[in-house]
Parts: structure tokens; C-alpha cells; sequence
């Protein structure tokens, strides 16, 4: 893999749950790879090409990419000169904040050159070295989810009980990340059966309640190693068997080894 640094002071968690990045790559950026919370990005300079949804995608300077939760991509340079780009993550359950328990919006094809959407992702990427203000923040949360709604599905609504059972099963992961956490108790909780609730979660945030843990212990891994504990020290403490466990989960998320993430992006 040939690249620069990532932009270092552009990472950064700005409230509650979104983290925001810029990097430059030359060659093979990202292996093939998975997260449960959008990416949502814009291509600042050259052509980023990635594989998505069985095509190769090119997003040129100014294309907003748009990748849905738990769909696999990767991403590459498209010519020699290599790409830069800013990009968003975002948890489905802040867009379902706002959507209100519809299923989650679905940008076909992955690149989008909607002035729309354009005009909604700017004010979350214009500037990385300044924090949002909270009420900034749920404005442009607000914003972007009413155009991703707009430009995609007339889904119905999932019922009442549906989203009520969903949010609580995600809650519940959250308090008990630590803990071994099965579907028996997730619809004890939930009270809904097993294999509803997993539909229903799907549809609410875009990605199975197994899944939805690992992630969270990821993220709560790497945000260990940024403070400077060993890779095999964060593993173990987020409930990984090892450090080769985590590894395998770690590259299957973010497309880059835990070695490689924390030299471009700690």
C-alpha cells in the first residue's frame, strides 16, 4: 500500500457519533471491507475508484460518495497522481433520530453529483479543524437525513413496536458491551422474538445486532490505541479472544490492518 499521512488533527469525534477524516492515498488505499455506519464523503482531489455493489465506481473531484452500512467496498487510486478526499462516518441511528423508524435510505450506486446532497455533507466536511457546536451538528444531521429520505424510497414506516423493539436491543448493546450478549437475552429485553427483532434491527440501522457489538468494540478499541495502549492490550480489554481475532475483525472493518490504521490515523 503506497500513501501519505492521513491529516492528522481532522480526526476527530465531534457530537455525538461522527468522525470525520481526511487522507491522501496513491495505489491500493483500502482492502476489501464492511462498518455499520455510513461513510459519506467528498472527493477532494484526483479520482477515487472503488468496488462496490459488483461495479468499480469512480468519484471524481467534487462527486459525493455515499456508502450504505454493511455493504462491502474498497478503494483504490484511479490514476498515478493518487486521490484525497474527506470523509464522514455516521451512525445510522442518528439518521434514525430523525427519520422516525423508516427503513434508511439507499444511494444507488454509491457516487451521487446531486447539488442536494452536495449542499447537506459540505457543512459537516468544510472545515475538520473546527468542532461543531451541538445544535450546528443536529441541524446538519437533520438536513442531511431529509435529502437522503427525499432522493431515495416511499417505504413505509416499521410499526410502532418495531422501532421501540430495535432501540431497545441497541441500547442494551451499548450497556452491556462487555458482557456475552445473546439473542435470548436481547428478546427477553426487547420483548420481541428472536428473528423479528433481527429484521427490525436490520431495517432500523442498517446492519445485524451481532455485528452492531463488534463494531462498538472496535471503535472502542481504537479509541484505546489512540491513547496509547498496545494493539494486544485494547484487544483483549474490548473482548476480543486475542490479538489475531481482532485483527481479522479489525481489516474486515476498515479495510487496514490495526498496525496500519493507528500509523495513518492515531
Amino acid at each position: 500500500m503506497h500513501h501519505s499521512h492521513a491529516t492528522q488533527n481532522a480526526s476527530r469525534i465531534v457530537p455525538p457519533q461522527a468522525h470525520r477524516l481526511e487522507a491522501f492515498f496513491t495505489g491500493k488505499a483500502y482492502a476489501p471491507h464492511r462498518h455499520d455506519t455510513y461513510a459519506i464523503g467528498i472527493t477532494m482531489q484526483g479520482v477515487q475508484r472503488f468496488d462496490y455493489r459488483g461495479k468499480a465506481r469512480n468519484a471524481l473531484p467534487g462527486n459525493i460518495v455515499v456508502l450504505h452500512p454493511d455493504e462491502v467496498h474498497d478503494g483504490r487510486a484511479g490514476t498515478k497522481d493518487g486521490f484525497r478526499y474527506r470523509t464522514l462516518y455516521i451512525e445510522p441511528s442518528l439518521i434514525q433520530s430523525v427519520l422516525g423508524g423508516k427503513p434508511l435510505p439507499f444511494i444507488k450506486g454509491g457516487v451521487s453529483q446531486d447539488p442536494r446532497l452536495f449542499a447537506v455533507v459540505l457543512p459537516f466536511l468544510e472545515n475538520l479543524d473546527r468542532p461543531l457546536e451541538t445544535l450546528e451538528y443536529q441541524d446538519a444531521v437533520y438536513d442531511l437525513a431529509m435529502v437522503m429520505e427525499l432522493m431515495t424510497s416511499d417505504e413505509k414506516p416499521l410499526k410502532p413496536h418495531a422501532c421501540r423493539s430495535a432501540e431497545l436491543a441497541r441500547q442494551f448493546i451499548h450497556e452491556h458491551m462487555d458482557e456475552d450478549i445473546t439473542l435470548d437475552i436481547l428478546e427477553r429485553i426487547s420483548d420481541c422474538d428472536r428473528w423479528a427483532l433481527s429484521r427490525h434491527f436490520r431495517a432500523m440501522f442498517g446492519t445485524s445486532p451481532y455485528r452492531y457489538l463488534t463494531m462498538r468494540r472496535l471503535d472502542q478499541a481504537r479509541i484505546m490505541m489512540i491513547a496509547g495502549n498496545s494493539i494486544a492490550q485494547s484487544a483483549i480489554a474490548c473482548m476480543f479472544s486475542d490479538q489475531s481475532h481482532f485483527t481479522r475483525h479489525f481489516k474486515k472493518a476498515y479495510g487496514l490492518t490495526p498496525r496500519q490504521w493507528t500509523a495513518n490515523f492515531a
